[in-house]
Parts: C-alpha cells; sequence; structure tokens
C-alpha cells in the first residue's frame, strides 16, 4: 500500500480511507506518470475474509498499492475513525470514472467485443490500446509470458483486469515485478456489468449494504456458497477482533 494513503486495517487488510474524487485522481496520476506498475483492488467483504482466510491471497493483497473501500461494510468499519466517508469506492462506477477522466490508453484482459462497443459506444473519445481474453482455468507459464508482451506493445497507462477474485488479484500479484508500467486495476465483474450480460443491484440495495443479496437472488447457483460462508466469517471476524 502506497505510504501516502491513509489506511484502517479491516480483518487485517489494509483499506484505503478514500473517495472516488481522491482515488481517480491518484490512479490518473500513477497512470500518466509511468513510473512503474501499479495494482489496484476493489476490497469488499470477499476480499478481505479471503485474505484473513488465505495467507496466500493475503501475501498477494499485501502487493497491491491501493485497496478501494468497495463495500458499505468495510465503509462502516472505516467510519468508526476519526474520517467518515459518505459512500464507498465501487470498483465498477471507479472504473467509468477513470475511463471519462485519465488522458491515457486503456487496456481491457478479460473482456469481449460487447465490452468494447458499450464502452466506446458511452465514451466516444476513450482511447482503447487493447483487449484480450485469456483462456478459462488455469494457464501456462508461456501464456503469462504472451500476455505480458501484449501488454507491453499496448503501452496502455490503464489496464483493467476482469478475471475474477481472487483469480486476478493472485494473477497481478504473481506477475507485477515484470509488468510493463501502468495501473493495473482488479475490478471482477464489472466487465459485465458495462456490458450488459449482469444487472446490477439498485442503488438503494447498493447503499444498504445489500448488494449481495441481489446478486445472489440474480446468480443463486455460482454464488450461494461465496455469500454464505464470507458474509458468516466477516460477521465472525470482525467479532473476534473487537
Amino acid at each position: 500500500m502506497s505510504e501516502s494513503i491513509e489506511t484502517r486495517a479491516i480483518l487485517g487488510s489494509n483499506v484505503a480511507v478514500t473517495t472516488y474524487a481522491e482515488a481517480v485522481s491518484l490512479a490518473c496520476g500513477w497512470a500518466e506518470s509511468r513510473e512503474r506498475p501499479y495494482a489496484v483492488a476493489a476490497a469488499n467483504t470477499h476480499v478481505v475474509t479471503l485474505a484473513r482466510r488465505d495467507p496466500a491471497y493475503r501475501r498477494a493483497l499485501d502487493q497491491f498499492d491501493l485497496l478501494l473501500p468497495d463495500g458499505m461494510p468495510l465503509v462502516w468499519c472505516i467510519n468508526r475513525g476519526k474520517r467518515r466517508l459518505d459512500d464507498r469506492v465501487y470498483g465498477p462506477t471507479f472504473m467509468l470514472k477513470c475511463l471519462e477522466a485519465a488522458k491515457t490508453a486503456h487496456f481491457f484482459l478479460g473482456g469481449g467485443d460487447d465490452l468494447l462497443r458499450a464502452l466506446r459506444e458511452r465514451f466516444p473519445g476513450v482511447e482503447i490500446a487493447g483487449m484480450y481474453a485469456p483462456p478459462f482455468g488455469e494457464w501456462s507459464a508461456a501464456e503469462d509470458d504472451a500476455i505480458i508482451g501484449r501488454l507491453r506493445a499496448a503501452g496502455a497507462g490503464f489496464i483493467w483486469v476482469g478475471l475474477g477474485c481472487p483469480k486476478q488479484e493472485m494473477w497481478l500479484a504473481r506477475n507485477k515485478p515484470r509488468l510493463p508500467a501502468g495501473v493495473y486495476c482488479g475490478v471482477g465483474a464489472a466487465f459485465a456489468f458495462h456490458a450488459g450480460l449482469l444487472r446490477q443491484a439498485p442503488a438503494w440495495m447498493q447503499r444498504a449494504g445489500l448488494e449481495w443479496a441481489f446478486r445472489l437472488a440474480v446468480e443463486p447457483r455460482r454464488l450461494w456458497r461465496r455469500y454464505l460462508v464470507n458474509n458468516s466469517l466477516f460477521l465472525l471476524y470482525l467479532l473476534l477482533d473487537r
């Protein structure tokens, strides 16, 4: 985590105490400076709970420069401190705000043509340096080399990674030392949301911290275990930490 960013430890993960405006400004500055590879993750209850349970995932998150307070329960934890946040920094919305504000090109790792069409329609002036959808499941070291070669050739300032959690964070942490300079953002389901392939929760449910319930209703077979286990463990770990 960058030393200049105020953070709050939640289940042992250092989550940034930040707003959309601050996070977008910081990320755009990193993207334009091209000093080195920076890694950004959207931290919600699933992310911090998994990091608490899994030492390998915790070590991966430790390689990240910015953990956004993506979930409202994390905002409520942060607001027990001196500084209070009015809203979370939701990964899909953060992505849109960076697309609107950035003065650099974007690359999409894990997206498809439907995503590119939707983004070009929404942001006619956006500079898209490329898109690549790697194979499903695990892939070889040779595939890693090929992906990194594509990223180097593209020269994008922002690289949006939509491989799903925890795969995207593990991949970024493992390869960060040899990634070309830029800002690498793991944004999970944002690609599916922006491509129109998956519905987002109504705003009132998001503000109330009930997005998980909406997503569970939409994708029960895929997500029931994640929310049943992780939401319960999140509450348990909070009680233990108190």
